[in-house]
């Protein structure tokens, strides 16, 4: 009986958030609607409308009015249809950029904008825009970086190689949190709380990496460097005990050590372990380095003379010890 009660419960809850859900569309459409309808209505009956008052008015101002308010009435009712389009694919993925909406909207206010125009002035397309070439052309000169600024934010809006939320990393140095995806910039939210804004055309030419994306957990690895009086067999064990013993890291999978290579120094290990998102990452590596340094006291091993560092995913070896560790794609 009670699986039955709560299956219940969970479809009245289901279809009241239905119900909210039509709700809010059809206020959010309705405005619009009624403004095109009555906009059109307007345009088109408008010249019976005056000829029934018998008003000695010229039909043109009102021609002009009632089709600026038809156009700019579908350019609302068209950005409305595509704000619900975009929350309906968010819902199922990932945030959508407000970028891209507010591109959209744009788009569609200033083709009112053309259209309301040429019906004031009674031009055709064609002649609307060779008369506006020149003029584009030396504003687009003047506006050249700002432009190469905005189209490279429409092209991440469109793209989405990262959304709001995201951990990313500039070209290997700028790493945050995306908080803001505007039209010149995305700003950047880092963890010692300070803001980095950078030009949307200089994210377009560096090289990112999102570490929220596909998964917000990823695998890093640390680097160890351990005599060779100790077999890796038994190294491996240590650590890998050592590493599990960290209450911060994903406990599946579990953490693995591999063998880098045989030096004179000593033999050099990467353990490798899964962070639960980027937030994490430094007090993940934290904790492993603790654990790491408790295994070697306590079994009486002498520490080793290269220390412990941090290696990139990409296998690049580390020179100090705290170099912030890179997302390892697994071979």
């Amino acid at each position: 009986m009670q699986p039955l009660k709560s299956g219940t419960q969970t479809a009245s809850l289901r279809r009241g958030a239905d119900v909210r859900r039509v709700r809010s569309i059809l206020t959010r459409m309705l405005l619009p609607l009624l403004c095109i309808s009555a906009a059109v209505a307007s345009y088109m009956l408008h010249p019976q409308a005056l000829a029934w008052l018998e008003l000695d008015v010229s039909e043109k101002p009102l021609r002009v009015l009632t089709g600026g308010a038809a156009y700019f009435s579908a350019a609302w009712l068209g950005g409305r249809l595509v704000g619900l389009a975009l929350e309906r694919v968010g819902r199922k993925r990932r945030q959508v950029p407000k970028l891209l909406l507010e591109l959209v909207s744009a788009a569609l206010f200033i083709a009112a904008t053309i259209a309301t125009v040429m019906l004031v002035i009674g031009q055709s397309w064609s002649g609307a825009i060779a008369g506006s070439g020149l003029v584009i052309a030396v504003i687009g000169f003047a506006l050249r970086g700002t432009l190469a600024d905005v189209f490279a934010g429409i092209a991440v809006g469109i793209e989405a190689p990262y959304r709001i939320g995201d951990w990313v990393s500039i070209n290997d140095r700028t790493r945050g949190r995306v908080i803001e995806i505007g039209w010149r910039t995305t700003r950047l939210f880092t963890r010692n709380d300070t803001y980095v804004i950078l030009p949307n055309s200089q994210i377009a030419q560096q090289a990112l990496t999102n570490y929220s994306a596909p998964n917000r957990k990823y695998r890093a690895q640390v680097e160890v460097v351990l005599g060779h009086e100790l077999s890796i067999a038994a190294a491996r064990e240590l650590l890998t005990k050592a590493a599990a013993r960290s209450p911060i890291i994903v406990n599946e999978p579990k953490p693995d050590v591999r063998v880098a290579s045989y030096d004179m120094e000593g033999i050099r290990y990467h353990v490798r372990f899964w962070v639960p998102s980027f937030a994490d990452d430094v007090d993940c590596r934290d904790a492993i380095f603790g654990q790491i340094d408790a295994a070697l006291r306590h079994s009486g091993l002498a520490l080793p003379a290269a220390g412990l560092s941090v290696s990139s995913g990409r296998v690049k070896r580390a020179t100090a010890v705290g170099e912030s560790a890179m997302r390892d794609h697994p071979s």
